[in-house]
């Protein structure tokens, strides 16, 4: 039987996915309906991280991260120090310079951010990287918007290692897919933590969105998932899930 802190903790983890769909929705960063991917797959949903566009809808994605993060903390998934935080070149600068004004806003936690060039600068400050050095024994926590494959964590990750001699604690992501990447049976999350050896986190996933879309209504009082989406996400889930 559970405790109360125990049920408390439960239904803030609830409210938590429920707000981040509705977050994602009010940005129009999350569609539901019928789009083909890159891998080719017809997806029920679709998520435009290019739909954070302006400083608050910025900021409030970074509170989401700090959040999870804080959380994973407390549960002891990450460790309590955290020197920087490193989103990968593009679109996880954004993510990385927001979610340390989060963490230090919201929870009074000091930590830098950290970002990669696409090529080496051989001119002024130099080096592949840009923000708080890294140097030995640095916690590094990653942060990213949605995995599909994992392709760009298998990049960054050499190159983080070649700068210094830190400990990677981890990747937090906006949204779990929980698809299997390429043949594997295993999720790309689950890919990515069995090859690095480090927890990926997600502020939600893709099962979450769906319960919580059916809950939430659009303009005209209609739950943004139909029925007809529902079964869609089904099939999908069915098909390509972990």
């Amino acid at each position: 039987m559970q405790s109360a802190a125990q049920i408390q903790e439960t239904e803030q983890a609830q409210d938590m996915h429920e707000q981040f769909t509705q977050f994602l929705l009010d940005c129009q960063a999350l569609r539901f309906g019928s789009f083909t991917l890159k891998s080719g797959r017809v997806s029920p949903y679709f998520i435009n991280a290019g739909a954070f566009n302006t400083g608050d809808r910025i900021a409030r994605l970074g509170a989401f991260y700090a959040q999870r993060i804080v959380e994973a903390q407390r549960e002891g998934v990450l460790p309590e120090r955290i020197d920087t935080i490193f989103g990968p070149a593009y679109k996880g600068i954004p993510l990385a310079v927001a979610t340390a004004i989060a963490l230090q806003r919201d929870f009074g936690m000091p930590v830098g951010y950290t970002f990669d060039r696409k090529e080496r600068k051989d001119h002024g400050d130099g080096g592949m990287m840009v923000g708080t050095p890294l140097t030995d024994n640095m916690n590094v926590l990653m942060v990213d918007d949605v995995m599909t494959a994992g392709t760009a964590v298998r990049e960054v990750v050499p190159k983080l290692r070649a700068e210094a001699n830190i400990h990677l604690a981890g990747l937090v992501l906006s949204v779990d897919r929980g698809e299997r990447a390429g043949d594997s049976e295993l999720s790309a999350v689950a890919s990515v933590e069995q090859e690095f050896g480090f927890p990926v986190l997600a502020i939600t996933d893709v099962r979450h969105i769906f319960a919580a879309g059916k809950q939430l209504l659009d303009a005209d009082g209609q739950p943004y998932v139909s029925e007809a989406i529902d079964q869609a996400a089904h099939e999908y889930l069915a098909r390509y899930g972990a």
